[in-house]
């Protein structure tokens, strides 16, 4: 039975009302990192938040998952997807450009890409990813990794992983069963017409306490 902990990562907070907010989320659900960093996107973040991880956990992981806010994850079938894999220098996506099959043509897409353990550490001790932090985060990471002689043994999920149909051209398909990951949920429509799809609420027990 794999064991899975999903955690929202944040860089420092900068408001009374956001330090209140996310305080109450973490009391209540302890589902959030918060990173030594000012929020971005392309300037270090994804590096601090890899660095950082052997650090501040108390026990490593086989496998460390990054992933966008507009992806819709489903996490039985990645664990499921990841039981036959190393434990060892694994790099783990979508891989760009989107009609390519070929692991190693360039990158894994940052809608989420996932790195074994050893690589986590490796980007901590290394000082590679120390000097190419700035740029597209997915492209930079995979950078990292061809600089390092790192990542040798690659997978990209296709068709598991996509974009949301209609959304971005050859990487977009329609929704199909065996789904790990939509990327580009940018709309409420969007979110219901997936989360429809994978009857996400089907193990929602009846109770007197409320009608749908």
């Amino acid at each position: 039975m794999a064991k899975i902990d999903v955690k929202f990562v944040l860089c420092n907070l900068t408001k009374p009302e956001q330090r209140v907010f996310v305080a109450l989320e973490i009391l209540r659900f302890d589902d959030i990192i918060i990173l030594n960093c000012t929020e971005n996107m392309n300037e270090g973040k994804t590096y601090t938040y890899f660095s950082s991880l052997p650090k501040i956990l108390k026990n490593s992981y086989d496998y460390v998952m990054k992933a966008d806010d507009d992806v819709f994850i489903r996490l039985k079938p990645l664990a499921t997807s990841l039981e036959p894999l190393p434990r060892l220098d694994l790099y783990f996506g979508f891989v760009i450009p989107c009609n390519s099959q070929n692991p190693f043509v360039k990158y894994m897409s940052g809608m989420g890409f996932l790195l074994s353990w050893d690589i986590v550490e490796w980007i901590s001790d290394s000082d590679i990813p120390k000097s190419e932090l700035f740029g597209p985060e997915d492209r930079q990471v995979g950078k990292w990794l061809k600089m390092g002689n790192k990542g040798k043994n690659r997978v990209s999920n296709k068709p598991a992983m996509y974009d949301y149909p209609g959304t971005n051209g050859k990487c977009s398909h329609d929704l199909i069963p065996e789904t790990i990951a939509v990327h580009r949920l940018k709309r409420r429509d969007q979110w219901l017409h997936v989360l429809e799809f994978f009857n996400v609420t089907k193990e929602l027990e009846s109770s007197s306490l409320f009608h749908l």
